[in-house]
């Protein structure tokens, strides 16, 4: 069987997503997957990052991370985002990412692949799901298939969230369990998008022809 594409594409300011980032590479890896590692940019005024130590040296110490392009995405054939919640909604990083691929959608490239999402908070019920939820508007559009962990593993039942991963920061940094449930839904993520190839291959069944959406790309 031909291996799985995955991508796991990130925000994190301090380093709590990155943390969760490189445990669903590791569960993407384990399953198989020929993996990508990509943060997207910082877009917060350098004035804001260095007045948090934690988040300068975050930045620095990331420095190697290569950032996520278009060309990620088309590679991929499933894709896992994390980012952090701010006000019950993805970090706004993140989400400039994503509004740069109008173009990728309106050519039917980001259609039928596999999407999942994972985030953070400070507090408990500080918005994760909602945070996770608004990804999954994004993956709609795109026409993605998205596949949340559920309560499809024992560790789902330790980390308390069928959506996707999470973590309370202020409990300190992601312990075994955050991180199991990582792995966990990267593998999950594998499983899935490698028997959707295997289906389409022996179904003939091809990509969607470029230009088939009847919607524009702005607004």
């Amino acid at each position: 069987m031909e291996p799985v594409n995955v991508a796991v594409i990130y925000y994190s300011a301090t380093g709590t997503i990155h943390t969760l980032a490189r445990a669903a590479v590791e569960g993407a890896e384990k399953a198989g997957a020929n993996v990508r590692l990509r943060k997207v940019a910082e877009t917060a005024a350098p004035e804001a990052v260095s007045a948090r130590p934690e988040w300068d040296r975050h930045l620095k110490d990331t420095a190697d991370v290569a950032e996520a392009s278009h060309d990620d995405l088309e590679w991929a054939d499933a894709v896992l985002f994390g980012a952090p919640t701010r006000f019950g909604n993805p970090a706004s990083q993140l989400r400039a990412f994503l509004d740069t691929t109008g173009p990728l959608w309106f050519h039917g490239m980001l259609a039928d692949k596999v999407y999942s999402a994972f985030t953070a908070s400070n507090t408990a019920h500080g918005g994760q799901e909602s945070t996770l939820l608004a990804l999954a508007n994004t993956f709609y559009h795109w026409g993605g298939i998205i596949v949340p962990p559920g309560y499809t593993d024992p560790v789902q039942f330790q980390s308390g969230n069928p959506y996707g991963t999470s973590h309370v920061v202020g409990d300190g940094p992601p312990g075994e369990v955050a991180l199991q449930a990582a792995r966990y839904q990267a593998r999950r993520v594998v499983d899935t998008a490698a028997c959707l190839k295997a289906g389409r291959a022996a179904c003939g069944v091809r990509d969607q022809a470029p230009g088939t959406s009847d919607a524009g790309v702005t607004s």
